[in-house]
């Protein structure tokens, strides 16, 4: 019975740091554009803008009710919407939950790795659903901002041929290419909606928070207030866009070669334990079969986890 209490409490603890770690990370990347919002506007939330809400927070509703209780559900929806997933809040802790219960049941069943080790490498299994959502989130904001230029091309074109604002929006949502036109597309259904075009492009800016969609929309509600050539301007942000592109490029190349270089350092120690295996086996055994030896390699893990983060964090160089 001790030991069923421990395991169901070892995994709640193993959740709650996850879900701790996911809200600390997330207000730490998205300080500086929380800082520029007014009012609460991530979808789905009460406060919302959006004419659509995001769906309820889980289909439980015990769960729903006990995650409700929690502010890091605000940052898991902005973060699974930015990613253009359809899942739930209750959905991603559910499965943070499972990953971290299954890893942490399997890793205690090898009796050689420290509790430490366990508890840490449970806690990064927990955490695996968010990174696989920000993974898909950086993806699809790199192929947003790839494809963004040639979208303005569209509705420069549009806009010079004497088509009104809507029009061209409903060009760029034709022609574009996703996830340039599933965004447009979103921005252009609330308009029809009957939402003021002011507050259709600020939520554009919050399912994408690009600087390039920061200056569209920027350069849109001025031409809106004060009147102007918009095709002109779109056609110069167009540009200016190309070429950070390109200076982004140049510095992804130059980044590349730190990042490799930091990949085979945090490799280099496993693939020389591995040789030992097969070489000479006794010598490990000896290595694993004693606490401090056990000791040791849990702790040789997290430096090699620790350092590989911190050396993409160097070579990470930011134009």
């Amino acid at each position: 019975m001790a030991a069923i209490l421990f395991t169901a409490f070892f995994f709640v603890f193993v959740f709650l740091i996850a879900l701790i770690a996911v809200a600390v990370s997330s207000q730490i990347m998205d300080r500086q554009q929380r800082s520029l919002d007014e009012t609460d506007g991530t979808p789905g939330s009460e406060n919302s803008p959006l004419l659509l809400r995001g769906d309820e927070v889980s289909s439980i509703s015990i769960f729903g009710y006990f995650l409700k209780h929690f502010d890091f559900i605000k940052v898991i929806r902005a973060k699974t919407a930015e990613a253009d997933l359809d899942w739930s809040v209750g959905r991603v802790c559910a499965m943070m939950l499972l990953c971290g219960a299954i890893s942490a049941a399997i890793l205690k069943g090898f009796s050689w790795i420290p509790m430490a080790a366990t508890a840490f490498l449970s806690m990064l299994a927990a955490l695996s659903p968010y990174f696989y959502i920000l993974h898909l989130r950086t993806r699809k904001l790199e192929k947003f901002e790839k494809l963004f230029p040639e979208a303005l091309d569209s509705l420069v074109r549009a806009v010079r041929a004497g088509h009104p604002f809507a029009a061209g929006m409903e060009v760029l949502a034709g022609e574009a290419l996703p996830p340039v036109a599933t965004e447009m597309r979103k921005t252009l259904d609330e308009w029809k909606l009957g939402m003021q075009w002011n507050q259709a492009l600020d939520n554009l800016t919050k399912r994408v928070p690009l600087t390039d969609v920061y200056v569209f929309v920027a350069a849109v509600k001025l031409q809106m207030k004060t009147g102007g050539r918009l095709g002109e301007v779109l056609s110069r942000l167009a540009e200016s866009m190309r070429e950070s592109s390109a200076i982004q490029g140049e510095v992804r190349a130059m980044a590349a070669h730190g990042k490799t270089t930091g990949l085979v350092l945090s490799t280099l120690p496993i693939g020389i334990a591995l040789v030992m295996f097969y070489v000479n086996p006794d010598q490990m055994f000896i290595l694993i079969n004693s606490t401090l030896g056990r000791n040791l390699i849990g702790a040789a893990i997290v430096c090699l986890i620790l350092a590989q983060v911190i050396i993409r964090q160097i070579v990470d160089i930011r134009p």
